[in-house]
């Protein structure tokens, strides 16, 4: 069956993110997905060959300039602030760590792949590679600490342009002891080339800063223009000195993310939309474009062997190695010794390197396809199914139930807060003001001090176990700046308001009718109702929905005066009751809700167990 050009692209496009979807779903590895839905459309069942569909050279060009794009998009987030403690950690790695793993590498190939001197030696550079295309998604997944998370990523992207590099530096060198033909006037010239280069992406990113921060761009052409300029950077660097385009386009990234552009966020934004979107495509077109042959080739025992020595000999090695003295545990160690998924710029360049080590003599450079598929199939499986059980196996993963993050410390937040916390649910709320993060001081919950903005972009606060965000200040202007600024980092179906003032006058504001987020509870939930109530003395009360009590029977007898908060799953995970919606409860589940005391309470705290059908209470506010 042959499919038109147009259903192919169109296929393409839907099968990655499909795959990213499903893969957000079930909470699995994406690039799994995206490599079974390549293999089936591609060598299985014919349907789509990307190069036949849209020729060879573009086909090449696509990928190219698409690893380039999702390059830059990781390396806008490499911002210094972000490494204080961790920098000579990530500098061991990134230099001597991949300076091993080459050493390492190719002396697996030499021995166990059985490949010649010069074809060893230009895979062993092109596999010291991890990606961003790979390691950001896993490390979204695994829910890390922060430092071991960042040290993942900044050397996923800052080795991915040096792979690359290297091996271009690797066959010129072949070629200089090996050609009659060559000198060392050809690593000299290669050497010039990737000077050219890194000043290529200095001088680009520090002038596409400048004229951000002056305002040279229209807003709605800011973000088109930069990826114009990543093209330009990456299309200049690379006429320089073949591969050398991928740094220029890494160190722009890198310039840029380091200026504290006011705009970048637009720009960060529509750089991470279109990452997804070439992610995942570009995944698809490279497996589908795979053939059977190559498939079988996978399964031969010298690649097999290679593939495993990779894993559990180099790897390891090169991070223990390169990280001697440094500020690490043996579990930190450990982790990082194991997670190195390789993905799209490792195929890409391996396939530019063996047609152009074939087209030189070397016939064993036809193995390099299979060997580096199966490389990236068995460490994106591998690493992407272990990496948060392994972490938090050993204790340096978040290993609980999702938390909340909450702006704003005044009484309803402290309340709910606490009541949370013993549900074991972790709650951290963020005031800028002395007087208000003193009420959450005073009662033990945890506290920072700090405008979340600048805390966020500063790199002062880890979040990476809170998985919503309730914002319940009295300012309600400044609620909706936070609503729209973190909605794309916890995901607008995680973000909830407080309103502060009301129905009646909140819709004489036209800054506030298009608020992205939703509002927390009824009509009655404004700010000023829900401190006034904790203040006369309603409580928290949890009520499970079984069979005993339904989800229908809840709600029609429930007290008027009760306001519906939130329901709570069996894992803990939180979903607002808003004016938008209801949550859906099942069985097992829990409604939170603030309701007034039992008039037979004595006044005194008092706490059930999760298991039982209710739970209450009550906090000290004074």
């Amino acid at each position: 069956m042959t499919l038109t050009t147009t259903v192919s692209v169109a296929l393409i496009v839907f099968l990655g993110i499909f795959s990213q979807w499903l893969a957000w779903k079930i909470s699995k590895p994406a690039i799994v997905i995206m490599s079974v839905c390549g293999l089936i459309v591609g060598p299985m069942f014919g349907l789509i060959i990307p190069e036949a569909i849209i020729g060879n050279s573009l086909y090449k060009s696509i990928i190219s300039l698409s690893v380039a794009l999702i390059l830059f998009e990781g390396s806008l987030s490499l911002n210094f602030e972000e490494i204080r403690d961790t920098k000579m950690t990530i500098k061991r790695i990134v230099i001597y760590g991949a300076f091993i793993a080459w050493v390492l590498g190719s002396a697996c190939a030499y021995f166990v792949g059985g490949l010649s001197i010069t074809t060893s030696l230009v895979i062993g550079a092109i596999l010291i590679v991890t990606g961003p295309t790979v390691i950001l998604p896993l490390l979204r997944q695994a829910k890390l600490d922060r430092k071991v998370s960042s040290i993942l990523k900044w050397e996923g992207i800052l080795v991915d342009p040096l792979g690359a590099i290297l091996a271009v530096f690797s066959f010129e060198l072949a070629r200089v002891f090996t050609s009659s033909d060559a000198s060392m006037a050809i690593l000299v010239k290669f050497g010039i080339g990737v000077v050219i280069s890194v000043i290529i992406g200095l001088a680009i990113g520090y002038f596409t800063g400048i004229a951000l921060q002056k305002n040279f761009f229209p807003e709605y052409l800011k973000a088109a223009i930069v990826m114009c300029l990543v093209i330009g950077a990456y299309t200049l660097g690379d006429t320089v000195a073949h591969e050398t385009g991928l740094l220029s386009v890494t160190v722009m990234g890198v310039v840029m993310a380091n200026m504290h552009i006011r705009s970048i966020e637009d720009v960060k934004h529509f750089n991470d939309n279109i990452s997804v979107l070439l992610t995942s495509s570009v995944f698809i077109m490279l497996t589908a474009s795979l053939s059977r042959e190559l498939l079988v080739n996978i399964f031969r025992p010298e690649i097999l062997m290679f593939v495993l020595a990779m894993l559990f000999v180099v790897r390891p090695l090169s991070i223990w190695l390169s990280t001697i003295g440094a500020d690490l545990s043996k579990e930190e160690k450990l982790l990082l010794g194991w997670i190195a998924p390789r993905g799209i710029v490792a195929l890409t360049v391996t396939g530019y390197f063996s047609n152009l080590l074939i087209s030189e003599g070397y016939e064993d450079a036809r193995m390099l396809l299979p060997l580096t598929f199966a490389l990236v199939v068995v460490t994106v499986v591998a690493h992407g199914f272990s990496i948060q059980p392994l972490a938090k196996k050993l204790g340096i993963a978040h290993d609980g139930k999702p938390g909340l993050l909450i702006v704003g410390s005044n009484k309803f937040s402290v309340a709910f807060a606490d009541f949370l916390s013993h549900l074991e649910i972790p709650c951290l709320i963020v005031d800028y003001a002395d007087k208000n993060i003193e009420l959450a001081a005073a009662n033990g919950i945890d506290h920072h001090q700090g405008e979340i903005l600048y805390e966020l972009e500063n790199y002062n606060l880890d979040l990476v176990i809170y998985k919503k965000l309730l914002i319940n200040t009295p300012i309600p202007l400044y609620n909706v700046l936070v609503s729209n600024e973190l909605t794309n980092k916890f995901g607008g179906g995680n973000v909830c308001i407080v309103n502060v003032l009301g129905d009646k006058f909140r819709n004489q504001f036209k800054e506030l009718k298009n608020i992205k987020s939703p509002r927390l509870g009824d009509y009655r939930a404004t700010h000023l109702k829900l401190v006034s109530l904790i203040e006369e003395g309603y409580v928290f009360k949890a009520t499970k929905i079984d069979e005993n009590l339904t989800e229908e029977s809840y709600y029609e007898s429930s007290d008027y005066r009760r306001i519906n908060i939130c329901s709570i799953d069996q894992d803990g995970d939180i979903e607002f009751f808003t004016t938008a919606h209801h949550p859906r409860v099942g069985n097992g589940d829990y409604i939170v809700s603030l309701s007034p005391a039992d008039p037979h309470d004595t006044g005194e705290e008092q706490y059930v167990n999760i298991d039982s059908s209710e739970l209450y209470c009550l906090v000290d506010t004074e």
